[in-house]
């Protein structure tokens, strides 16, 4: 069944029993009892999704689509995390929802001193996640070996059973940082990296990029989901197309050159200032400001 049901009635009555301008729901089950909220008091409410709609995830849990489709039709406003996001609400459920992006701290995540002396590829991403395809990206390195030998490899510490020993047979030189307890904690790594890499394939947004663009590191993503939408220049990072490692090494190499540009850190930089915590937090006081205003 669909994750967090008990949600429904008891953040329902949370609402009922508090006296809110809005509600604003991360979750579709929040948003479904902020949709009969809406309901009874006339007060607006935001389903902000935080994935990208298809087919295929909408029928991965019973009631999944249901409780989508009544929180969506209920709640007074819809946001997406990307273009790409707001495209799939439009093709698959016929909505028309507004793209607002994530924003990151500018303060948390700074450029500064600390780079590895050797060529080091850093991946953020839960390395428990297919999805996340951190597996193609330690069978893309020793190829990448072939031209740049000290290369290393750095990744997130999975959690799953012989998760290690599976990504050491791709990568026998690969090395796992600790999980971190604050997203700003990274921050070290992405400045020790040359390249942070995220090679998802199905990413609504793709904040880690945006956090290693701010210390001033450039990326590499694939070319599918919204990571196109951000790494959109080549001054800043390269994607790769398909599901062969030889495109990912071609696009890491391309990356390391990058990384020895003087002009690219101040390049990430300014990219990772489109993405600011402020810019977002105005772009959804915007938004309360025009649902407030609808409302009376």
């Amino acid at each position: 069944f669909e994750d967090h049901l008990t949600h429904v009635p008891f953040s329902y009555l949370s609402l009922r029993r508090g006296e809110d301008d809005i509600a604003h729901a991360v979750y579709p089950t929040d948003a479904l009892a902020a949709a009969r909220w809406t309901e009874r008091t006339g007060r607006p409410s935001i389903l902000a999704y935080l994935g990208i709609p298809n087919q295929e995830g909408l029928a991965h849990r019973r009631l999944r689509i249901d409780v989508t489709l009544r929180a969506i039709e209920g709640c007074t406003a819809v946001t997406a995390l990307s273009r790409t996001a707001a495209d799939a609400f439009g093709r698959w459920l016929g909505v028309d929802a507004q793209v607002t992006y994530p924003g990151v701290d500018l303060e948390a995540f700074t450029p500064g001193d600390g780079r590895a002396p050797e060529p080091t590829v850093f991946c953020a991403a839960a390395t428990d996640e297919p999805r996340k395809r951190v597996d193609l990206l330690a069978r893309a390195v020793p190829l990448v070996r072939r031209e740049r030998r000290d290369v290393r490899l750095v990744v997130m510490r999975p959690s799953a059973l012989g998760a290690e020993e599976r990504l050491r047979g791709l990568d026998p030189e690969i090395r796992f940082a600790e999980t971190v307890e604050r997203p700003a904690d990274l921050a070290p790594h992405y400045r020790a990296a040359w390249v942070s890499v995220l090679p998802s394939f199905a990413d609504s947004f793709g904040i880690v990029l945006v956090e290693s663009l701010a210390c001033g590191t450039p990326v590499v993503g694939s070319d599918r989901g919204a990571i196109p939408e951000v790494i959109d220049r080549e001054a800043i990072g390269r994607l790769f197309e398909g599901e062969e490692p030889e495109a990912l090494a071609r696009a890491l190499l391309e990356a390391f050159e990058l990384a020895e540009d003087p002009a690219t850190p101040a390049a990430c930089r300014a990219r990772a200032g489109d993405f600011s915590t402020e810019r977002s937090v105005a772009a959804y006081e915007e938004l309360y400001r025009k649902l407030l205003g609808r409302a009376g």
